[in-house]
């Protein structure tokens, strides 16, 4: 029987690439996804080296628990792990055949990605009053606040991508037009972003 059913995945899957064999056996959005997700990866971690590189290269840097409220960026982290939390429980649920309940989480989901990134453009609008700006800053080292906008605004606009796109499956899951493995791609990009912050939270604001 086992037997079987990997035969029967095996078709479907070089159905899905025109009857050739799929790489690493996985569908093609799937495959696609992960190559985007790979030189995304490469990009926050160069831009995170170069965070690191700069830093041990001055003589000084700021003290974060002075400027940054540490606290909020703590409930931003857990709301982001949590939200990943529902992302995996509404494939989970999916792929039982239970669409009502992935919605549901799906779309505790989306309302934890929209409160981070309100919670993020508040502490913006805080860090632009205090006179962070990409050329400079009170507290004497240009490169901090550069760094901090740079780095916070691209994963920014990747969460905000990231609810839009899941906002759109949403959609879709709904009106029975996407199956479990479309909303496990969107799952892998919305998990690659909680991940990404996991170590952006600990470069800024921690360490």
């Amino acid at each position: 029987m086992a037997a079987v059913d990997a035969r029967e995945q095996q078709q479907t899957l070089a159905d899905r690439w025109g009857g050739g064999r799929s790489p690493f056996d996985v569908g093609w959005p799937k495959l696609m996804m992960w190559l985007f997700l790979v030189s995304d990866a490469l990009t926050f971690a160069g831009l995170l080296i170069g965070l690191w590189v700069v830093r041990l290269g001055l003589p000084s840097w700021p003290n974060r628990a002075e400027i940054m409220n540490i606290q909020l960026a703590a409930a931003m982290t857990a709301i982001l792990i949590c939200s990943s939390l529902a992302m995996a429980l509404s494939v989970y649920t999916l792929r039982q055949g239970l669409r009502r309940q992935a919605l549901w989480f799906l779309a505790a989901t989306i309302v934890a990605g929209a409160v981070f990134a309100g919670l993020q453009g508040f502490e913006w609008t805080h860090f632009i009053r205090e006179g962070a700006r990409l050329d400079g800053n009170p507290w004497g080292v240009p490169a901090f606040s550069f760094t901090f906008f740079v780095i916070t605004g691209l994963h920014g606009l990747h969460v905000v991508g990231g609810v839009v796109y899941l906002w759109a499956m949403a959609v879709r899951v709904a009106k029975g037009l996407s199956t479990d493995e479309g909303l496990e791609v969107a799952g892998l990009y919305w998990g690659f972003v909680d991940l990404v912050w996991v170590f952006i939270w600990s470069s800024i604001y921690l360490l």
